[in-house]
């Protein structure tokens, strides 16, 4: 059956005009007229009343339309399906992203897409930010998720899930854990503990802290957030991360402090333009449509 004598079909059912079809379509008028008449040759039916101009569906155009739909539909989960198939044969689809990756929606939207599609091989690993703005230009990653301050990027795709601030966490039996809000002036008598990337060149913060001689008394060069985490839960030091990047659940002796001036950031998927794996394609197709769901809520 030739599927595309059914569009038309189902197409002037809605215009009810074919001059109006044929545009939608891309198709002749002529087109129109000779592919409803092949049906009706066909089905031994009639389609469609014209009289003065105007056109409306016969009582078995009626019964028949929500029919010729379903085909439709099918034809196209069929067509997708196959699609789909012939992706799965490629190399895997390659993701880096942050360590703290867990505490954001592009967790839940990874999870998803590993669901949807059981059969796409998923290779993922850690770094920080400063290794994710160089990954893609390697091209031996295919997506990054990652955090970033700017949305100039004239070679990436972005794709930005959510937002996130920088914040102080604080011993609760430090005077600093009574303010309502914390300055950088008043780090200045602090000890500092910082994971490595949290200050690093592309960072907002990179400058202040150079201007103000802020130097931290530790930095941590690996990537869990939870030995910071515990250092302070002990009583030692202060730190400066993103809000939402760690989860204090079992750190009771924390306070987190809002950090004035307020920075922000966004976070992000980002790929090659010039990427042209079908594979990223339905990854990116896929996190688009998840990030408009959640964003919707």
């Amino acid at each position: 059956m030739d599927t595309r004598k059914l569009a038309v079909f189902v197409d002037l059912a809605e215009t009810r005009n074919y001059s109006w079809s044929a545009e939608r379509l891309f198709l002749a008028q002529s087109t129109i007229s000779k592919d409803i008449m092949a049906l009706e040759k066909a089905w031994q039916v009639k389609l469609f009343i014209r009289a003065h101009r105007q056109v409306r569906l016969t009582r078995v155009g009626e019964l028949l339309l929500p029919k010729v739909k379903a085909v439709l539909q099918r034809e196209a989960e069929l067509n997708q399906a196959i699609t789909d198939q012939s992706w799965l044969g490629e190399r895997p689809l390659v993701i880096q992203g942050l360590p703290s990756l867990p505490q954001y929606q592009a967790f839940h939207i990874m999870s998803r897409f590993a669901k949807r599609y059981p059969n796409v091989k998923l290779k993922f690993s850690e770094a920080g930010v400063d290794k994710l703005a160089h990954a893609l230009d390697q091209k031996n990653v295919d997506i990054v998720f990652t955090r970033i301050f700017t949305t100039t990027f004239p070679n990436y795709d972005v794709l930005t899930n959510e937002q996130d601030q920088f914040v102080v966490l604080v011993p609760k039996q430090n005077p600093l854990a009574r303010q309502p809000a914390i300055s950088l002036e008043m780090l200045q008598s602090q000890s500092i503990l910082l994971l490595r990337n949290t200050i690093s060149k592309t960072n907002p913060l990179f400058k202040p802290f150079q201007a103000m001689k802020l130097h931290p008394h530790m930095t941590y060069d690996g990537q869990r957030v939870e030995l910071l985490l515990e250092m302070l839960n002990q009583g030692t030091g202060v730190s400066v991360v993103m809000a939402r990047s760690f989860d204090l659940a079992g750190f009771d002796n924390i306070r987190v402090v809002p950090l004035i001036p307020k920075v922000t950031s966004q976070l992000a998927f980002m790929k090659r333009r010039d990427n042209p794996s079908a594979l990223v394609e339905l990854f990116w197709q896929f996190a688009t449509a998840e990030t408009a769901t959640l964003m919707s809520k």
